[in-house]
């Protein structure tokens, strides 16, 4: 310890520091005529007001300060006295620096005497400086270093509203508080260093786990439900009372559900959360052809009973509507789930993921240059008719001699999922495998990680899910924006301008190009119905249209309106041939017009969903946002305006807040008799845990590759461009 004293022995050193900073400090405080040099007798209004006197003065002296002792009345606990002290104040303990810690923190403290002791003069009611020491033994801080003192580091609440905004936002620590500092004018302006900002977001996290992971998931989904007695989510328990499974959907998605739930692409992806749990996703198509989420879960495993769970429980969600068709990857836990829960619903398998599958089974043949790739992707894309395909199969089987090859036998038993000649039979509203799953998995990666906990999911999954919902806003705005370019002026081409959205329109208006080289081979009339062999120019395939004239229908074999919900030029054809030259209504398909979302729909409940549940307080807010922004923007141009912009906006918070205040009060007793979380829920006693497993890899799409080989060129490049419970809520 004399060591240390001895360091800071010389007072001529330590004057010298004190003049250089001083004189430095009035230089670049010319302007400043407040005296913050504390002086015997003083007076303060508060033991605040004191603290902050003192600790002001330490910032134009070099010095941190920090409270030392303090006495109060055992009355009302009023402090009667306090001592300020400089933060090098005294020493460390010596247990803190045994030694026994691989890092041990630098010596700090010198024992410097400097201190400002206040009392409180019981007549006056205020509190006076009673005895102070102004000399230190220590060197001072420079100016350029002040803001980095420790009692002048305090994040405010208008930058802790900031902070929580950023990290809600995804924006890195980093560049977060980079971006806030150069908004303050300088890092050295802003009032916190940037471990201050990392501590704070330490101590959010773990306030927000102070009720345990599955105590926050809880109140997480409890908070949704009073926002929106809409919301639906629901938790599987073990034995041992621990959360297994969990589903949850929002009230859009279960508007969304019901509006376009037709066709549902199910999938689970990894690696999104600390636990490993897969993440399984319902989503599909809206009207304007963007992704919509449907609903979604974190599973503890991929069984047929936690399939059949999950399936279940989105049913009941959506008051037991079921999609016509679903697609799946080739997982036989999902086949099983999906035959015992909708059996009526059509299940068809990527054809993405089969073909990677057979990379594994049969990659010898696919990687030669013999042509069994191309036949056996015709067998998927091509082969319309039974009868072509079954020849088809057959001749690459001889040809290649793969007959007994098991999973090629495997693959055939299910031929009717994935075969062109057997799911041209369901409606598939133009999909043709997982890959809408394929790419919301891709763009999880820019939200999700594996290391956030359930309170960090579930921030930044909201966020994947306004990102979405916002481009269906920006299709809705261009849809009004933008208008349709149509190639040839025809009554049925305007009319389907005016009815579908963007998307569709285009669709609809390619066949309507293809039908205008269309021609009729052969009719053959059947009493009331007409059958038209139609072909195309330059095509040798032909279509058999069949016209009901009783009905007023057209049906064509390739069953484009069935899968798609468009007509094909084949149809149209035979329209034009009966010279109806506009789209009779039975074949325009609501889910793809303008007026799709035109529609009431209602919950589990059976209640009507109101979607923004706050949309007084949206409207508002939304009014007032700009006015004021662009109110301060022209405050800030001149020092005269910035000063009436200040002296009104303390008049005007304090009309809001008394305002508030007796709001608050009139709403104290409905706010003490709020419901508490459910019993049956708060019994679960946390998220059960896998032992040793990260889970499995799964197979990425092309849209995952491609985007990882860019991100590889650029860094490499930069030149370059059980028993089980339910609780259900």
């Amino acid at each position: 310890m004399a060591s240390n004293l001895h360091m800071f022995s010389d007072k001529e050193a330590i004057q010298d520091s004190h003049d250089s900073y001083m004189e430095e400090t009035n230089k670049n405080n010319e302007n400043v005529v407040t005296d913050y040099t504390p002086k015997l007798d003083m007076e303060f209004g508060s033991e605040q007001e004191a603290y902050d006197f003192y600790n002001e003065y330490g910032r134009n002296y070099g010095f941190s300060i920090r409270k030392d002792w303090c006495n109060k009345r055992k009355v009302d606990g009023v402090v009667t006295s306090r001592q300020f002290v400089c933060c090098k104040e005294g020493f460390r303990d010596e247990w803190e620096r045994d030694g026994q810690k691989t890092r041990e923190r630098a010596e700090t403290r010198t024992g410097c005497q400097a201190y400002m002791k206040i009392r409180l003069d019981k007549k006056k009611e205020k509190y006076c400086i009673q005895s102070l020491e102004l000399s230190h033994n220590h060197v001072l801080h420079v100016s350029q270093c002040a803001h980095m003192m420790p009692s002048q580091r305090r994040i405010s609440h208008a930058q802790a509203l900031e902070i929580d905004l950023a990290y809600d936002s995804g924006i890195k620590l980093k560049d977060s508080y980079e971006f806030m500092g150069r908004q303050a004018g300088g890092k050295d302006v802003l009032g916190y260093t940037k471990q201050d900002h990392k501590n704070y977001l330490h101590s959010k996290r773990q306030r927000e786990l102070k009720y345990g992971e599955s105590g926050c998931l809880l109140r997480y989904f409890e908070k949704k439900k009073r926002e929106n007695f809409s919301f639906y989510y629901s938790l599987q328990l073990d034995a041992a009372e621990q959360i297994t499974n969990i589903f949850w959907a929002d009230a859009q998605m279960i508007v969304d559900y019901k509006l376009f739930g037709d066709v549902v692409s199910f999938d689970t992806t990894y690696r999104t959360n600390k636990e490993y749990r897969p993440l399984a996703m319902f989503v599909g198509f809206n009207h304007h052809r963007e992704v919509v989420i449907f609903g979604a879960a974190l599973l503890y495993d991929e069984t047929i009973e936690s399939f059949e769970w999950l399936f279940e429980t989105f049913f009941e969600a959506m008051s037991g509507k079921k999609p016509n068709t679903i697609f799946t990857d080739q997982d036989p836990a999902m086949a099983k789930a999906i035959s015992v829960v909708m059996p009526n619903t059509y299940h068809r398998l990527c054809t993405w993921h089969l073909m990677q599958n057979a990379l594994k089974h049969i990659g010898h043949l696919l990687r030669g240059e013999n042509g069994f790739r191309s036949e056996l992707n015709a067998c998927f894309k091509v082969w319309e008719e039974e009868d072509e395909f079954l020849s088809a199969w057959d001749a690459i089987l001889h040809k290649y001699n793969v007959c007994d090859n098991s999973w090629l036998q495997r693959l055939f038993e299910v031929k009717e999922k994935w075969a062109k000649a057997y799911v041209k039979m369901s409606f598939s509203a133009g999909m043709t495998s997982t890959q809408l799953s394929e790419s919301l998995n891709a763009d999880l990666k820019d939200y999700l990680q594996s290391d956030y906990d359930i309170v960090k999911f579930f921030t930044h999954f909201d966020r994947l899910l306004n990102d979405k919902r916002y481009k269906e806003l920006l299709a809705e705005y261009n849809l009004r924006q933008k208008l349709p370019k149509i190639k040839m002026l025809s009554p049925m081409l305007v009319q389907a301008a005016k009815i579908y959205t963007s998307q569709p329109f285009l669709k609809f208006q390619k066949q309507y190009e293809e039908f205008q080289g269309a021609y009729v081979k052969e009719c053959i009339e059947r009493n009331s119905s007409h059958e038209y062999i139609v072909s195309f120019y330059d095509k040798p395939q032909y279509r058999r249209v069949i016209w009901n004239s009783l009905e007023h229908s057209v049906s064509c074999s390739c069953r484009k309106f069935e899968r798609c919900g468009i007509l094909c030029g084949h149809a149209l054809k035979i329209l034009d041939v009966m010279n109806i030259k506009v789209l009779p209504k039975k074949y325009i398909l609501k889910r793809w017009t303008k007026d799709a979302r035109n529609e009431i729909v209602q919950d589990f409940n059976g209640q009507e969903i109101i979607i923004d549940t706050n949309l007084e307080f949206t409207t508002r807010y939304k009014s007032l946002c700009p006015l004021y922004v662009k109110l301060i923007s022209r405050a800030a141009e001149c020092e005269e305006a910035y000063k009436i912009a200040l002296e009104n906006y303390t008049e005007l918070n304090k009309k809001i807040e008394d305002v508030m205040r007796r709001k608050s009060d009139l709403c104290q007793v409905d706010n003490s008799q709020e419901n508490p979380l459910n019993e049956d829920v708060i019994s679960a006693k946390g998220l059960k845990k896998k032992q040793g497993c990260k889970g499995k890899r799964r197979i990425k799409s092309s849209i995952e590759v491609a985007i990882k080989k860019k991100k590889s060129i650029n860094n490499h490049h930069p030149q370059a461009n059980q028993h089980l419970q339910v609780v259900t809520s």
